[in-house]
């Protein structure tokens, strides 16, 4: 058609056109589609049938997997040995009863109980015992009467005891936490401070009478604070013992009844002390006239919360040990909830925090746990130091070994039996003592909940738990710490009780190590050791002339020969162990039958080291400092 005879398009026309275009293009795009979906259908029909018609059905020999299966862990087979601990708790003439104030308001107090100390405060040369006491709170309606206080029982040396807190001048009512001994004042008589909620006291030993100090020496801490775990040593190795306190939380009535803790079908609950501040600890420097200086702000061991600049510390066990192995005393800090310390000596009257670098901070899967008590021993007989802090319940105790020499540290609580055993309880005290005499320290732990109605919220859980003892069997068993159970130790260990502080001694002078175990708002356990499994023995105690007196911080060394191989045991001297509590300064080394000792070293303090040789066994035997 010629342009001419074109027809002009109009606008109605041309809307027509482009909706008759948008319909044929539809048409066309659906045709498509269809035409696509049938080729591909075809497509797969053809390849599936050229697959059918390919396999080969011929049947196949099949081939067997095999499976490699990790090789057992090889058993050595131990006898365990019969340790009778017998109960002679009223027979021997203890009738303390620890009282922790409940007044129905449950406050957090009332939940950590009491500390104990063995400790000879007359010069008699035997072990006597001191149990630290709460008190009715201020505001309580209740009529107590008499008042607690801390109560001491002397020792007669054949494991008797008689109360004479009265006559010494310790009939004090305080809240009272923890003990430490030692002999501030260099004049061979053991002092004693107590912490408290409130101001701590330091008694003065004036020959078997005891003197609060406390205001002159300046160590009374703050009107409100809430001391923990405390410790003499001699950080600085000028021969004076110095003093350092932990503190636990930031605490007052006010603050816990705020909290308005509960619990479902109880009502009104202890709380956890996550929801408390922390604090700071006190170390307070021994001038040697009677008096201390608070060097806490410069000695570098008021840790801050890295990210949000608050004291850190919720403290409660506390050890010096020479951690690093430069003969220095370094301290171990257990806190609750919080990363644990580990403050090293620098050697110029300071520390530094070096817990997590050394892998003590946390456990094993990084978490903090709510750690109570700990202690410090070489538990392996080689140069392995090994760090137990037991923790709060559904969290194993802690057993942080470490690489030889080295200051880093791994916890081997699974590995050596420990941890499986001890998650379900909730662990107060524990320490290393050798109860068979066999040359291998050995475990013991006291447990108890914190809430008395525990058992209605939770069915693994009670507020009365059973102390657990586990037994060394060494490194070439299968299970290094074994539960000893009431067919090797008998029953009265292991009766369940509301378990905090403990403490061993040898309080009947026959060269094997009794324990005591104390409850929260009941009676202790005083635990004769029955042991006869004939092993010998050998007891060291150490003196020096004029300054630190009983060699706090020496390390003993016993060389042991058994057979055609030595080995050597390590005691560290200082007696704050476990949970807020104190034992016998006194190394007590087992030595096996058919084992003889080659020679002993005690490295003094100032790194001065006395060897003895021709050592008899199952003695006392007190080492004096040569010049």
């Amino acid at each position: 058609m010629s342009k001419k005879n074109k027809k002009p398009v109009t606008k109605q026309a041309a809307v027509e056109l482009d909706e008759d275009n948008e319909q044929n293009d539809a048409i066309i795009g659906v045709a498509l589609k269809w035409s696509l979906g049938v080729a591909l259908a075809l497509a797969l029909i053809g390849i599936g049938a050229w697959a059918a018609l390919s396999i080969d059905r011929t049947p196949k020999e099949r081939t067997p997997l095999v499976v490699t299966l990790p090789e057992q862990r090889s058993q050595v087979a131990v006898t365990i040995p019969k340790i009778p601990l017998v109960d002679i708790t009223a027979s021997a003439g203890i009738d303390f009863q620890h009282f922790n104030g409940m007044d129905g308001e449950k406050l957090l107090p009332e939940t950590m109980g009491g500390g104990v100390a063995f400790f000879d405060y007359d010069n008699d040369s035997d072990q006597d015992l001191l149990f630290v006491n709460g008190a009715p709170w201020a505001w309580s309606k209740k009529e107590t009467n008499p008042l607690p206080t801390l109560t001491l029982f002397a020792n007669d040396g054949k494991g008797n005891f008689t109360n004479v807190t009265k006559e010494v001048g310790l009939d004090v009512t305080l809240y009272g936490m923890g003990p430490a001994v030692g002999d501030f004042d260099n004049d061979g008589w053991t002092d004693l401070f107590i912490t408290a909620i409130g101001t701590n006291r330091l008694f003065r030993n004036n020959q078997g009478k005891f003197v609060d100090v406390t205001a002159q020496a300046g160590v009374a801490g703050g009107e409100t604070d809430w001391s923990s775990g405390c410790t003499f040593f001699d950080y600085d190795k000028d021969g004076l013992l110095d003093l350092f306190v932990c503190n636990y939380v930031q605490w007052s009535r006010e603050i816990d009844l705020a909290q308005e803790f509960s619990l479902v079908g109880i009502g009104r609950a202890y709380g956890p002390p996550a929801f408390f501040k922390g604090t700071y600890a006190n170390l307070y420097h021994n001038e040697g006239n009677g008096t201390f200086t608070d060097v806490s702000e410069k000695c570098g061991i008021r840790i801050n919360n890295p990210a949000t600049g608050v004291p850190m510390a919720k403290a409660l066990g506390i050890a010096p040990i020479d951690v690093d192995r430069d003969g220095w005393q370094d301290i171990v800090i257990a806190n609750d909830t919080v990363a644990n310390f580990l403050f090293l000596n620098q050697k110029d009257g300071t520390f530094r925090e070096a817990a997590v670098p050394s892998s003590l901070a946390f456990d094993r899967n990084g978490n903090a746990t709510g750690a109570m008590g700990l202690d410090c021993a070489y538990m392996r007989n080689d140069e392995t130091l090994a760090i137990a802090i037991g923790n709060f319940s559904n969290e194993p105790s802690s057993l942080y070994l470490s690489r030889g020499k080295q200051s880093i540290f791994f916890d081997a609580a699974t590995a050596t039996g420990l941890g499986p055993l001890t998650r379900l309880s909730l662990t107060f005290g524990m320490f290393f003592a050798d109860l068979d005499l066999d040359g291998r320290l050995d475990l013991a732990c006291t447990n108890g909940q914190l809430e008395p109605e525990i058992s209605t919220v939770s069915n693994t859980q009670r507020y009365e738990q059973p102390p657990q003892l586990f037994w060394n069997a060494g490194v070439g068993g299968g299970t290094e710490l074994v539960p000893l159970t009431a067919e090797q130790i008998g029953p009265d260990a292991l009766k369940p009780m509301v378990g905090r502080g403990a403490a061993y001694a040898d309080i009947d002078s026959d060269g094997d190590i009794d324990l005591v175990f104390i409850a929260n708002g009941g009676k202790p356990r005083l635990l004769r050791n029955d042991q006869s499994v004939g092993n010998h023995w050998l007891r060291v105690a150490l003196k020096q002339q004029d300054k630190n007196l009983a060699g706090l911080g020496s390390e003993i060394h016993l060389t042991v020969k058994q057979g055609d191989k030595s080995f050597m045991q390590t005691r560290c001297v200082t007696p704050t162990r476990s949970y807020l509590s104190q034992c016998e300064l006194t190394a007590t080394f087992g030595i096996a039958k058919d084992a003889q000792i080659e020679k002993l070293e005690v490295r003094w303090p100032d790194g001065q080291v006395q060897t003895l040789t021709d050592v008899k066994l199952d003695q006392l035997l007190t080492v004096q400092r040569t010049p």
